[in-house]
């Protein structure tokens, strides 16, 4: 085996939640926080002592990292929201620095972690590719050989002299990955930007990455919660949970451990919907949400074709007859959206209801986050959830595998059945 270009040792990364820093934008405000330095010294020695993994203000993103990346390995990072990957990536990148441990890389890194990571506002496509190969190291005469091929890629051929800051996200994202694919770094890391991308683009980079390793023998570690493009182009995956590697080992597995990761969790109840981030005029507003299979257990793992039953409460505040209900299914590949609506006629002077309804699945798998809309024929919304609940799964349970990869084929469909099950 080839020696390992990354070699990660005991890394941890801790935040503190809720910690201000002081402004030092002016003169004022640089002199005073030198008069204030003994006072504020003499604070954050105090909060250090208090510094316990017990204290609710201390965040470990990361605990612990162990593993190694050896050259040529395409390496998958999953996990949920919240496990890490991101903070992994940007410690890779040196974007911010590690609590504990260390890090050995040998060769150039590239990196695309976030839409316009990299990217000076001001310039125009052209000068961000040349500043771009310049911080890689490169001569310009080597820039200029890769020019042509990198702007043909990125398709931006028409914006290539306008400043990036008009450019659209999709635009950002088409024109990073072909910098960061072109410009020959030793390792590249990808963050889960290609789900801005459309297909067709979407599929030219996962062809490019493909490529990338079996000609060139580069380094790439991939972050996706795209299970199907992760078994598609990686040959290893490592599993982060809570900050913590879960697993470390072949796809199969690896996405068997993510599945399972689900098992246990708790959907969010009536609390956390009362609590969340939502639109509408609240005329009508969701009190609950449960999600369950056929035997009445709650879940977000399903089968592909199994029913997935949902139980809403909806709450009345303007009496209204009826509403029309919407429930879509989004996905991070290439940002598709799948949905469907319900009329609902309701009963006279009910302030609220328990609605029952059958989702007769006909989705491919995949990792679908949850969008909840009510509103009326005009298309006023009274009440809007978007991503509320942890993501559905849906996959060939009894192996936890994908059916594999295919950016063209279509998501699928599902419709609805529902009926008014309980009045209050």
């Amino acid at each position: 085996m080839s020696q390992p270009v990354i070699k990660i040792e005991s890394l941890s990364k801790r935040y503190r939640i809720g910690l201000k820093e002081k402004k030092k934008d002016t003169l004022f405000g640089q002199i005073g926080s030198v008069l204030r330095a003994p006072i504020d010294n003499f604070r954050h020695l105090r909060s250090l002592s208090h510094f316990t993994k017990e204290d609710e203000s201390i965040f470990w993103a990361l605990r612990d990292i162990n593993f190694e990346v050896h050259q040529g390995e395409v390496l998958g990072i999953i996990g949920h929201n919240g496990a890490g990957k991101s903070t992994l990536l940007k410690i890779l990148s040196r974007i911010t620095e590690p609590t504990d441990g260390q890090i050995t890389i040998k060769g150039r890194i590239g990196a695309l972690l976030e839409v316009g990571t990299g990217f000076h506002p001001e310039l125009t496509g052209r000068d961000n590719i040349y500043m771009n190969g310049t911080i890689l190291g490169m001569s310009r005469k080597e820039i200029n050989y890769k020019l042509d091929e990198i702007v043909d890629f990125s398709g931006v051929e028409t914006y290539i002299d306008t400043p990036v800051k008009f450019y659209s996200s999709g635009m950002k994202v088409r024109l990073g990955f072909a910098v960061a694919a072109h410009l020959e770094p030793e390792i590249l890391l990808i963050d889960e930007v290609l789900a801005v991308g459309d297909i067709g683009f979407q599929k030219k980079c996962i062809g490019k990455i493909e490529d990338i390793t079996s000609k060139s023998n580069r380094t790439i570690l991939f972050v996706s919660h795209s299970m199907s493009i992760i078994s598609n182009i990686c040959n290893r995956v490592v599993v982060l949970k809570d900050g913590y590697v879960n697993y470390n080992g072949n796809i199969t597995e690896g996405i068997k451990k993510y599945f399972e990761a689900f098992k246990g969790e708790n959907l969010k109840n009536t609390q956390n919907l009362n609590s969340v981030k939502r639109r509408g005029s609240g005329h009508y507003r969701f009190k609950n949400i449960e999600i369950k299979n056929n035997n009445g257990v709650a879940t977000q793992i399903f089968d592909v074709e199994e029913s997935i039953f949902l139980s809403l409460s909806i709450k009345r505040y303007i009496p209204i007859n009826e509403l029309h209900f919407i429930i879509g299914f989004k996905t991070g590949d290439a940002g598709h959206f799948v949905a469907s609506s319900e009329k609902i006629k309701l009963p006279h002077n009910k302030e609220e209801i328990k609605l029952e309804i059958e989702i007769n699945n006909k989705l491919r798998t995949g990792e679908y986050p949850l969008y909840f809309w009510l509103g009326d024929d005009n298309s006023a919304a009274y009440d809007v959830l978007d991503n509320v609940l942890s993501p559905i799964i849906i996959s060939t349970q009894k192996s936890f595998e994908y059916l594999g990869y295919n950016p063209a084929a279509p998501l699928g469909f599902f419709s609805l059945k529902s009926k008014i099950k309980q009045l209050n």
